[in-house]
């Protein structure tokens, strides 16, 4: 699940986009509004957190254009003018929920995972072999052992575990994973592979991560055999 900070407080968009990677969430940031609005549009995420006082274009602004668009991605929109009239301006330029700075961390997850829910973007946990993902906590677990994953790592056990068993060649990993347009090799998806066997091991999982030349990866049971394509 992919979240667009746009805010023009650098230290807090990095705090923020370090909290939401560890749960996680894969985040992209910008930091004016226009650049906010520029990356929107293409409704690839699941969440927009909209500061108000941005460059360029204010969140308002912001908002109100990516409504006018048809954007219909919840928006959160985060401000330190917390007055009755500015709350309303922001729901009425669009803004699903208004969190007034300063907040805490737990509220904004609330608010989050709250959104992300009513548009349909939390995801079940996902098993196979008896191992379970559970995206919400970014947690692998077998029994009542587990480990937690990073957002590289989630995002990589997430793809093989929708195979359900089917080959993924590196190159589809890779973008599912960090996007068409990063900078990252298929060395990349080898490496978070060779964290995830270590963690399936550490948690006594029967599911292995299998290779097979010009094909990529898939996940197998402990019978050896993957799973059965639906």
């Amino acid at each position: 699940m992919k979240i667009l900070i746009v805010e023009d407080d650098r230290p807090l968009s990095d705090s923020l986009r370090a909290l939401l990677e560890d749960r996680g969430y894969e985040v992209e940031a910008a930091y004016d509004g226009e650049t906010g609005v520029r990356r929107a549009l293409p409704g690839e995420h699941g969440l927009i957190i909209l500061d108000v006082m941005l460059p360029v274009l204010d969140g308002w602004q912001a908002a109100r254009r990516l409504r006018a668009a048809g954007c219909t991605v919840p928006i959160l929109m985060l401000t330190a003018r917390s007055e009755l009239e500015d709350r309303v301006e922001g729901l009425n330029a669009g803004a699903d929920y208004y969190l007034a700075k300063p907040f805490d961390t737990r509220e904004l997850l609330a608010c989050v995972n709250a959104l992300l829910r009513r548009q349909g973007g939390q995801e079940d946990q996902l098993a196979f072999g008896g191992t379970v993902l559970d995206p919400a906590s970014s947690t692998l677990a077998c029994g009542e052992r587990w480990v937690r994953l990073s957002a590289r790592e989630l995002g990589v056990m997430r793809c093989l575990m929708q195979a359900k068993g089917r080959s993924l060649t590196k190159e589809t990993i890779l973008n599912r994973v960090w996007g068409p347009g990063s900078n990252a090799v298929e060395n990349h998806v080898e490496v978070y592979v060779g964290f995830l066997r270590k963690k399936l091991a550490s948690v006594g999982s029967g599911v292995r991560i299998e290779a097979v030349r010009r094909l990529g990866y898939h996940l197998a049971s402990a019978e050896g055999q993957p799973a059965a394509s639906p």
